[in-house]
């Protein structure tokens, strides 16, 4: 069975006026998300094609394949998050998610203090994630589109901290950027995936 082709969603946040993020900018980095799309599309045509019998770790068609297909579906998958809960007044969560955000970090404020160090500190994406398994909250670092996933774990809040995300705006400084990120999050978002968390949680005595 063949699978069906990935076409790029429409979000309001790309035309949308944002504090300290500009149209500009958003719709350049749109123009990277549809470029994922295309590659992925591209990548999995490849791989119907490609001859199994050859692949080796060293050097194969499948293998080349397999792994630039990580980087496109990370790329597809991290900007529908990040484009997808932009577009708020930014401010504090509402219900489960902030009581289980002031469980793991303190306050708010706090986690606010250590997404923006995680994002500091990373080469292209920090996240706030649940983990299924541990049953808490955390900020994950990431580097490419492909580096580090952490298993069984869902992401909630998408940071790009690639340059693309800012340099049109904030020149070299990441971290205004990302205090606009906060301005701009749409926390109805993120609240709304982890009310659906918490009923499965619920549900299964987790």
């Amino acid at each position: 069975m063949a699978y069906p082709k990935l076409t790029a969603k429409t979000f309001a946040s790309i035309t949308a006026t944002h504090d300290g993020i500009s149209t500009k900018t958003m719709e350049e980095h749109y123009k990277l998300y549809q470029g994922y799309i295309n590659k992925y599309n591209e990548v999995m045509e490849k791989l119907e094609g490609a001859d199994k019998s050859k692949a080796n770790q060293v050097f194969s068609d499948v293998r080349s394949l397999k792994v630039d297909l990580t980087f496109a579906i990370g790329g597809v998958k991290n900007h529908e998050l990040y484009f997808g809960h932009l577009g708020g007044k930014g401010g504090d969560p509402k219900g489960a998610l902030k009581a289980e955000i002031e469980k793991w970090f303190g306050s708010v404020d706090n986690w606010r203090a250590d997404l923006k160090a995680a994002g500091m500190a990373s080469r292209g994406w920090a996240w706030l994630a649940w983990d299924w398994d541990y049953q808490y909250l955390f900020n994950y670092a990431g580097d490419a589109q492909n580096t580090f996933p952490v298993w069984n774990a869902s992401p909630l809040i998408g940071l790009d901290v690639y340059e693309h995300a800012y340099y049109l705006d904030h020149a070299t400084a990441r971290g205004a950027y990302i205090d606009a990120f906060f301005k701009n999050l749409n926390w109805d978002v993120p609240c709304a995936h982890f009310d659906g968390i918490d009923k499965m949680r619920k549900a299964f005595g987790m």
